[in-house]
Formats: structure tokens, C-alpha cells, sequence
């Protein structure tokens, strides 16, 4: 763990700041879910909580299962990282941040559909060797917004029947993520 020479002293009602750089650095929001976890050496370890990051796993294998149906590049994110890919080299993509423009797609909950022909960078390093993306958010049962599942293409377009198959895994994995 590293030092940052900040201290910060609970409050009456047991709360602590976290401070603004440290929020930034690790793009902590008002709102966001944090897990809490004790160390046996006392440490308080606060971590973001992300339902689809919880279903790592799962989402590999869902979007494996795509990938190899489809014949597409499949990429599956949270609010703030790349979870799950296939058919994409894993070394280009996999646990690598999101972009700020991915980020901000998500949060407007649009859909970037088969007829969109503006790419969206998918990480802030994505050099974009494709021609063709579909984002569709992926929402909870409980209406947040917690990721998106992506299909790339470097040479097919992609039609609606593709967009249609990643509205129902959105709609899928948003309801698998608690």
C-alpha cells in the first residue's frame, strides 16, 4: 500500500473524508458503491464495488460464447475497466481503464448501434485497428448503469440483428449483477 501523507479524523457520526485526489486518481464519484474489508492488522481496506466485475468469470465465458458464435470481437466493461474479451488480443484490451469518451457513453445510457459510424475509443491507449462497434450499456435491475458490452469488426459491418443479440446480453448480464 502506498503512503499519501493525508490524515483525516472520523467525524461524531463515524464518517471519514476521502480525500479529492485520492477520489480523482481512482475516479471515485459521489454515489459510488465502495466494499469495505478488514485486515487482521488492523487496516480498513475500501475498494469500488462493481457488479459486473464480480461476475468476471461469467462475463469471460458470456462473451467467449459470443465471440465464437458471432465471428466479432467482444468486449465486456464496467464503469471503470475492461472485464471480459474474446476475439480481441487480451494483451490490447483486457483490465485496461476505460476511455473518458466510453465513460461518458455509458453514463448517457445511449446505444451506439449498427448504423453509427462515429468510433468510440474503448481504452485511452486503443489504437482502433476496427472499422465497425455497437455499444449497448448494460443496466441493473435496479436502473444503474454498470457497464457495456462492445462488438468490434475490423472488416464486416455489423447489421441490427448484431445489436440485437447485445441488447439481450446487456439486458442479460444487467440482470445477473446484483
Amino acid at each position: 500500500m502506498r503512503a499519501t501523507g493525508i490524515v483525516r479524523r472520523i467525524d461524531d457520526l463515524g464518517r471519514v473524508v476521502i480525500p479529492k485526489e485520492i477520489r480523482k486518481t481512482l475516479r471515485i464519484r459521489e454515489g459510488d458503491p465502495l466494499e469495505i474489508f478488514t485486515a487482521r492488522d488492523g487496516e480498513i481496506i475500501l475498494k469500488k464495488y462493481s457488479p459486473i466485475g464480480e461476475l468476471d468469470k461469467f462475463a469471460q465465458e458470456y462473451a467467449e460464447t459470443l465471440g465464437e458464435l458471432l465471428g466479432f470481437g467482444i468486449i465486456i466493461t464496467d464503469l471503470d475497466s475492461i472485464i471480459a474479451t474474446s476475439k480481441v488480443s487480451k494483451s490490447n484490451y483486457k483490465d485496461k481503464p476505460i476511455s473518458v469518451e466510453l465513460e461518458r457513453y455509458i453514463e448517457s445510457r445511449d446505444i451506439k448501434g449498427s448504423k453509427d459510424s462515429k468510433l468510440v475509443p474503448i481504452h485511452k491507449e486503443d489504437s482502433m485497428e476496427y472499422n465497425h462497434q455497437i455499444i449497448v450499456p448494460i443496466v441493473s435491475l435496479s436502473g444503474d448503469c454498470i457497464g457495456c458490452i462492445i462488438m468490434i469488426s475490423s472488416e464486416e459491418e455489423l447489421t441490427e440483428k448484431e445489436e440485437s443479440i447485445l441488447k439481450v446480453g446487456a439486458n442479460f448480464l444487467g440482470k445477473q449483477a446484483q
